[in-house]
């Protein structure tokens, strides 16, 4: 095994002990990176990467980041280096500043290597809606089976054993479901605990910035680096950054676990639900209380809808600015208006222009009642419920996804409970802006999948330690493709 198949807090103590240094994790990274054939590269940094790991310094021992090679997905600001979302519409713009996140990790040395892949502006769930193409599932060697959306790119580096973290960021379920796919560690934190300054926005009052990772205990401590109030980001919670890693492995006796009932009904793969019921049994033997609770099985019929309406309202007043005019390339027009209309035809895929017409239309003043309104009346209805739940229980504690990763033809009712309850009901999160995290637990025909917590509002701590306790059961730590080999 080499170096650069350890997780972050391994790794840190082979740079400490100078087994490895900063330039040889990135020159294999970079190899590998040109190497791999899932088409999760949207910009390969391996001048920058190598002009930072060449000037890095000293070793610094209580800096777990440093010389740690990262991936960064394209919808993130970075200064200097080519960021356009998977899209043709921003092909060639390249910011003069860095996202908050990202300027918060190179100050702490860690080194990025390549922006990843995404679906087109962030927009999508099967990783398929990039300018490049189709970005594959690297447990998959017939590229037949999906990384899952928007974060595909981000996913699949570390799960190919790449890098051993990248950035995601998370609107429904973004980060948390191609890590359930990819056997991964997928982390989104509260609404405000990480600053989206510098986030190309899709829906703000959804979207997270977060991150995947090999195991519990490197997310905790990526969270500890890179939370905190941001006066860029009025958004950004002031609430004191706390040491996650401190309380991470604190026994989780008498802890309370919601499992809603609708939910895990709604899925008919029995792999998944046996081995949901024997974690369930890990908890119980670790002295957690697991409880059965109930939602309106109408009303979590209504998740994706309402999703879909506030999302597309919400993008489309975002991307209102991509004109053709300010960023990207120039689509050519003798006026302001025949140049927008060219950029904005030719620039857009089908998928993104049919969300901006969903949104427009929801948003048009004779439409907003029956449509915009309602649906965020009806999310606050669903916040209302999930935070019912907990009040009375530590975290809710779900599978992530009701099947292993699909291929990318696959052809899905969604008017059954299994779509749009099972497949979409981690956008609760997203609604109630709650921490969440999807861990690997198991594996079916050679394909991984996750479960996910979801807790309380600013209890990152207790949700990353419920979560630990269960990987520290399960034979999955570092997991990627390279380890199952």
């Amino acid at each position: 095994m080499s170096y650069l198949d350890l997780t972050i807090l391994d790794l840190h103590k082979a740079l400490v002990e100078k087994k490895v240094t900063p330039l040889e994790l990135v020159k294999e990274a970079i190899d590998r990176l040109k190497k791999d054939d899932n088409n999760a590269v949207e910009y390969l940094m391996e001048k920058e990467a190598i002009e930072l790991a060449t000037n890095i310094g000293e070793i610094e021992v209580d800096n777990p980041v440093w010389g740690i090679p990262f991936a960064i997905k394209d919808n993130f600001s970075t200064k200097d280096v080519p960021t356009c979302g998977s899209s043709d519409m921003l092909k060639g713009y390249v910011p003069v500043y860095n996202a908050t996140i990202v300027e918060k990790l190179l100050k702490k040395k860690a080194i990025p290597v390549a922006k990843v892949t995404l679906d087109e502006l962030a927009m999508g769930g099967t990783g398929a809606t990039g300018h490049l193409g189709k970005t594959y599932n690297p447990y998959d060697p017939s590229h037949k089976k999906m990384m899952g959306g928007s974060s595909c790119g981000s996913a699949s580096v570390v799960a190919s054993g790449i890098v051993p973290f990248a950035l995601g960021s998370d609107t429904g379920d973004s980060i948390r479901k191609p890590a359930s796919y990819g056997g991964l560690v997928g982390f989104k934190p509260s609404w405000g605990r990480i600053s989206r300054y510098g986030l190309f926005p899709f829906t703000p009052s959804l979207d997270a910035a977060g991150y995947f990772t090999r195991s519990v205990k490197d997310a905790a401590m990526l969270l500890s680096i890179v939370a905190g109030e941001d006066k860029n980001d009025f958004t950004s919670s002031n609430k004191p950054v706390e040491n996650y890693v401190d309380n991470i492995d604190k026994p989780i006796k008498n802890i309370s676990i919601a499992v809603i009932k609708e939910i895990v009904e709604s899925i008919s793969n029995e792999t998944i639900i046996n081995q949901f019921k024997e974690t369930l049994k890990i908890y119980q033997n670790l002295g957690a209380k697991i409880n059965y609770v109930s939602m309106d099985k109408h009303l979590l019929q209504t998740l994706f809808p309402t999703y879909y309406i506030m999302s597309c309202s919400e993008a489309t007043s975002n991307n209102a600015n991509l004109d053709g005019i300010k960023f990207g390339p120039y689509f050519d027009g003798t006026t302001y208006i025949e140049a927008m209309k060219n950029a904005r035809t030719k620039g857009f895929s089908e998928r993104i222009k049919r969300r901006f017409i969903i949104g427009s239309y929801s948003l048009m003043k004779e439409n907003q009642n029956e449509l915009f309104l309602r649906a965020a009346k009806n999310r606050h209805k669903i916040v209302d419920e999930v935070n019912k739940i907990l009040k009375t229980n530590d975290v809710i504690f779900l599978p992530a996804s009701p099947t292993t990763a699909a291929p990318f033809d696959n052809k899905v009712d969604q008017l059954k409970d299994e779509y749009l309850i099972a497949d979409n009901y981690m956008v609760i999160a997203n609604f109630a802006g709650l921490p969440s995290i999807t861990i690997p637990c198991g594996f079916e025909n050679d394909l991984p999948f996750g479960f996910n917590l979801t807790g309380r509002a600013f209890e990152e701590s207790k949700l990353l330690n419920i979560a630990k306790a269960l990987e520290d059961k399960l034979p999955y730590y570092n997991l990627s493709v390279r380890s199952k080999k």
